[in-house]
């Protein structure tokens, strides 16, 4: 019982030092710098920030202005300025259409009226370097895949989930994107609707890669018939479920 209340003594005691002094780490025995709280010293070590991908850093809950890590995805140091990570090397958070970016490309940045926008904050679409495939079926026709009918924006994350869930055959387009690990992000999808059509405009500006052929998108129809895209010419049009087309996976940001 007294090695406990020693022990807890003591914590108390190094607590409360360290709420009101300044602490300096150095094989030395060096003193801090009058201006700093913390001075850790050295000329053969270094200190090493929490380490991570860029999906681990998006993902950390309300950071605080000044929190820093290291970026494994691009081998860089990031701090967050109270609005966006920034990579030391001065790069913001500010995106631009056709700029590698989050385990993809960027094909579509939010504009005013978009489900989603923030006047603050970008947001849009990535999409993946390559297709994930040339010849996927849309999957289970004859059956309704109830609430895989979203058009909009915003809505192909939920379509792919519902297919994934309400059609167990593997292979199928929706599946291809769900189940893709690309770029050290896991949240793939395939593209709604209007989405695959921010894809075709990404095409014209001359980025992504697209081949001039249909790819599909994750807006069904009816039980029998679900909406691809024809990259020669823009044109949308639902077909039979059990037609191969291209994919090509997105993801948000």
């Amino acid at each position: 019982m007294k090695k406990i209340n020693i022990l807890i003594a003591a914590i108390f005691i190094i607590a409360s030092y360290s709420l009101t002094a300044q602490v300096a780490i150095t094989a030395s025995g060096g003193s801090a710098d009058a201006s700093a709280i913390l001075d850790v010293q050295s000329t053969t070590l270094g200190v090493l920030l929490p380490r991570m991908t860029e999906a681990q850093m998006n993902a950390i809950s309300s950071p605080a202005a000044g929190l820093m890590i290291y970026n494994t995805t691009t081998n860089n140091p990031n701090y967050f300025n109270g609005t966006v990570w920034i990579s030391v090397d001065g790069t913001s958070g500010a995106v631009s259409i056709g700029q590698s970016y989050q385990g993809g490309i960027v094909a579509y940045i939010l504009q005013s009226g978009d489900p989603g926008y923030n006047a603050s904050l970008q947001h849009g679409i990535i999409v993946a370097t390559t297709n994930q495939s040339t010849g996927a079926e849309w999957g289970c026709i004859y059956t309704l895949i109830t609430g895989a009918d979203g058009t909009a924006l915003g809505t192909g994350a939920g379509n792919t989930v519902d297919i994934m869930a309400g059609c167990a055959t593997a292979g199928i387009a929706a599946r291809l994107c769900g189940d893709l690990d690309e770029g050290g992000y896991q949240d793939w999808y395939l593209p709604s609707y209007d989405e695959l059509n921010k894809l075709y405009a990404l095409k014209l500006l001359g980025f992504g890669g697209f081949s001039g052929v249909y790819y599909w998108s994750s807006t069904e129809y009816n039980f029998q018939y679900a909406y691809r895209q024809n990259f020669a010419d823009g044109g949308q049009i639902y077909m039979s479920k059990s037609i191969t087309a291209y994919v090509r996976a997105i993801r948000s940001f």
